[in-house]
């Protein structure tokens, strides 16, 4: 544990790319493998859901340090993060402890999901009595399912690849799907010989593309280029090997008993690995339905007749990553695609359709059908380079998405909260509202919250203008004067009864902040819901 949470706060204290890779590095090449194996879990982004309650944490800290109930809360409103007030609010440890991670994780930690209240606290606190404070502040993250550190999956998959002597592509393959981190998995992921097909199930890494902010005329001739339409949907890869059908997101979740629909299709598929969108699909207008529809698929565990028949998914295919058991990604998109169109016309399937090219002689031509993107329920673009392999990750140069403006709106600024981690003594998420009625009864109405976009000097002053122009409280939530006006942008619109507004944004950021604007001057409710699709 101690190495661990070494090399978490080396992570943590540089943003320099290179020495995050040679932190981890040197964590690998001393690390056993049973350790290493928790090590790879946590930093890929996993964490066993949260085991016990934050409020349970910091109470058992207050208790410990024999500080009153409202001091801990204070101390927790400063710091903003339960994980950290509880470990900067413990005494001393009163034993060194040297037990491995991989003895915390599978002896102390998960076994907190099975004990009650009292046998949480006692093994807590036992914890507690063996570990030094950077050790605690790591072990409260990891039990209060809060563990993120700086670290993206590229530079954890540089670091294993140098540490094994491995091709970076061959680590991110293995690293995909379902596995358990132990000793065993670790030396597969490690292993020096080519070790494809051990697992049918296994998907490979998607290729993601950067959003294109300039002229597309820079990208050169258009004809060097494979224009379709971005979906907006759920992207995922369908997997057919050895008789078998694998659905993953791009989540790497598998999701195969979800999309019935889709599966039932992909059996008339000979072996190959397909790339797509899973959309929710309106067949008598041929085009995709709204988001909002295929949210009402996700997550569903029991899915009746009524709900696969209002909603039907599918699988909208764009690229072809295997085929015959022979891995295709190095070819070029242009052979990649003329391939994919023989698999899916021969498999002559509704559930299955293929990705419409776009054919456009200039780039202006593209400018203007760009245009059409909201009404036919589409996001903009997607530019794929002819030639350009099937790539690891997001990289720049070979696919670029050129996405529609989002829709925007100016708001008031009605509540604030301080934010996390480094946020955490700043009030940086904002609940902002739009008028609303008429005459007497024109009032504010809350519909989004929003946490980024603003400067760091800017987040500043609007902390300060909080805390001086604070009207109420509610807990940690402050209510402040309606003078602030703010541009913000959102991808998406509908109409939601789970809402006070009757509305849900989706992806709602800020940007820019309205100095020019008066409060008064804010758009309306009205303005809002007339931006609602009518689709």
């Amino acid at each position: 544990m101690r190495a661990f949470a070494d090399l978490y706060f080396a992570l943590d204290a540089t943003t320099r790319t290179n020495d995050k890779v040679a932190a981890m590095r040197a964590y690998f090449d001393a690390t056993p493998p049973a350790d290493a194996a928790w090590a790879v879990y946590f930093l890929s982004g996993r964490r066993p859901k949260r085991l016990l309650s934050a409020l349970l944490l910091r109470r058992w800290a207050a208790e410990l340090a024999a500080i009153p109930e409202w001091l801990q809360e204070e101390a927790y409103h400063a710091v903003g993060d339960s994980a950290e007030t509880a470990a900067l609010l413990l005494p001393e440890a009163a034993r060194a402890g040297e037990r491995p991670l991989h003895a915390w994780v599978e002896e102390a930690i998960l076994p907190l999901r099975e004990k009650d209240e009292a046998g949480q606290r006692a093994t807590v606190l036992d914890a507690w009595a063996e570990l030094d404070d950077p050790q605690r502040y790591v072990f409260n993250k990891l039990i209060t399912g809060g563990f993120r550190v700086g670290v993206s999956q590229r530079l954890l998959m540089r670091a294993l690849a140098e540490a094994a002597a491995l091709p970076e592509a061959a680590i991110a393959h293995r690293l995909m799907g379902a596995w358990e981190p132990t000793p065993e998995f670790y030396a597969t992921l490690v292993h020096p010989d080519e070790l494809r097909g051990e697992d049918a199930g296994r998907p490979y890494p998607f290729f993601l593309a950067y959003p294109l902010e300039t002229d597309p005329a820079t990208l050169g001739d258009v004809a060097d280029w494979q224009v379709e339409w971005k979906w907006d949907g759920i992207r995922a890869q369908l997997i057919r090997r050895d008789g078998q059908t694998f659905l993953w997101s791009r989540g790497e979740e598998l999701v195969t008993e979800r999309y019935p629909e889709v599966v039932e299709a992909a059996t008339a598929l000979p072996d190959c690995v397909l790339d797509g969108e899973l959309l929710a699909w309106d067949f008598d207008a041929n085009r995709p339905r709204p988001f909002a529809r295929l949210q009402q698929r996700i997550g569903r565990k029991n899915l009746g007749r009524k709900l696969l028949a209002e909603t039907p998914v599918v699988l909208l295919l764009y690229d072809l990553l295997e085929w015959a058991g022979e891995d295709w990604r190095e070819r070029p998109l242009t052979e990649r695609r003329a391939q994919l169109e023989a698999i899916v016309n021969a498999a002559a399937s509704p559930w299955l359709p293929l990705s419409a090219v776009i054919a456009a002689p200039a780039w202006a031509d593209l400018v203007s059908l760009r245009e059409e993107s909201r009404a036919r329920g589409v996001e903009g673009f997607m530019l794929k380079r002819r030639a350009s392999p099937y790539r690891v990750g997001r990289r720049r140069g070979d696919w670029w998405k050129w996405k529609i403006d989002p829709f925007s709106i100016d708001a008031v600024l009605i509540y604030a909260q301080r934010g996390s981690g480094r946020r955490a003594s700043l009030y940086t998420d904002y609940t902002f509202a739009l008028w609303d009625g008429e005459g007497d009864d024109r009032h504010l109405t809350p519909f989004a919250k929003a946490y980024s976009g603003l400067t760091d000097a800017e987040m500043r002053e609007v902390d300060r203008f909080v805390r001086n122009n604070t009207e109420d409280r509610f807990g940690p939530v402050r209510s402040v004067r309606p003078e602030l006006v703010m541009e913000l942008a959102f991808e998406s619109i509908q109409a939601s009864n789970r809402h006070k507004s009757g509305v849900a944004v989706r992806f709602p950021r800020i940007l820019r902040w309205r100095h020019d604007k008066r409060p008064e001057e804010a758009d309306t409710m009205a303005t809002l819901r007339a931006m609602i699709p009518d689709l």
